[in-house]
């Protein structure tokens, strides 16, 4: 099942380390099959408040994209960001093409019932 990796960046910096980071970041995806969906750019705030930008990642699976997180090339590279932008980073499970909402809350009815 496709995976996700999220980030909400909080704060933005164009500082030398965030560059090399940009640079090389999409090396670490390739032999894991990561690649970007959003990467920054304008949100649409239709609810609360959304400080920052988002990104997110696809991957083939969970255990690929926690593979991709844990490599050394990543984690070579993981500080050039983090120590200048501040922010929330994730993995999720996606859903499986025939997924139903509708489903989904019969399910959950059922079990608490």
């Amino acid at each position: 099942m496709t995976a996700y990796g999220l980030a909400h960046l909080r704060t933005a910096s164009t500082h030398a380390d965030v560059l090399e980071y940009l640079r090389r970041i999409d090396a670490t995806l390739a032999p894991f099959g990561g690649r970007f969906l959003v990467h920054g750019g304008n949100v649409e705030v239709l609810e609360g408040t959304w400080p920052g930008h988002l990104v997110i990642i696809e991957f083939p699976d969970l255990p690929t994209a926690r593979a991709w997180y844990d490599s050394s090339d990543y984690q070579e590279i993981k500080p050039f960001r983090t120590r200048h932008i501040a922010g929330d980073v994730i993995l999720a499970d996606g859903v499986e093409p025939d997924h139903s909402s509708a489903e989904l809350a019969a399910s959950l009815a059922r079990q608490s019932a």
